[in-house]
């Protein structure tokens, strides 16, 4: 049994140092052998992906962008995917999981993005702050409205990714707790659970590093 719940989300180790985070690296380890096993079935799976989202975020950005535009939002979804698949493992520390590292990657996109609109095309993004259609007497308070919606974009981001991967696995943990004290009959209903559970927490370590791709892919078009 854990001491703590959240024990499985801290990252000091037994010698008070932070070594957990280097969790985050892993994902590197697995990169390598892709590349000495070509063209293998994953590297094809894994070149089909990019180029979907190649198409995807080019789309969103606009055709007459910069060319290698979209591949700081690959790179970023393949960082997410990466460190929320890790984080299913047993004994792997999700750093995905923490606000550190989900407001480090989002702060500084969200903050380049808002420098580069509000220096480049500042009467664009004045333009934004009112949306098309807006009766006189509400302009003010859809500027208000906006503008806050502007500021917390960059917590929402980081705060749904990592809610999202602290729910799945706290309550994989909380069930995966209750095993020592059932009978055989519940401890199959159990094992039934946490491998649906897992198929779930698989299903949504993808979804939500797709999620935060797409959404910085169109918070940079906005500015544009």
């Amino acid at each position: 049994m854990m001491t703590n719940l959240f024990s499985s989300f801290d990252p000091t180790t037994n010698f008070n140092l932070s070594l957990n985070w280097l969790s985050t690296l892993l994902g590197l380890f697995i990169i390598p052998p892709m590349f000495w096993l070509v063209p293998s079935r994953l590297s094809f799976l894994w070149t089909k992906i990019i180029f979907t989202l190649h198409k995807e975020f080019k789309t969103l950005l606009g055709w007459n962008n910069t060319q290698g535009s979209t591949l700081i939002f690959i790179s970023l979804f393949s960082f997410i995917l990466f460190n929320n698949f890790l984080g299913l493992f047993p004994y792997i520390f999700t750093s995905s999981s923490h606000m550190t590292m989900t407001l480090a990657l989002a702060l500084p996109l969200w903050l380049s993005f808002m420098l580069y609109g509000w220096i480049n095309n500042t009467i664009h993004m004045f333009a934004h702050l009112v949306p098309q259609g807006t009766p006189p007497i509400l302009m003010p308070f859809m500027v208000c409205i906006e503008t806050i919606s502007n500021i917390i974009r960059p917590g929402t981001l980081a705060v749904r990714l990592s809610a999202n991967m602290i729910a799945g696995h706290l309550l994989m943990t909380l069930l995966g707790n209750t095993g020592s004290s059932l009978s055989l009959l519940l401890i199959n209903l159990l094992l039934i659970t946490q491998i649906l559970l897992l198929v779930l927490e698989s299903a949504v370590s993808i979804i939500q590093s797709y999620v935060f791709a797409v959404l910085s892919t169109l918070y940079s078009s906005e500015v544009n």
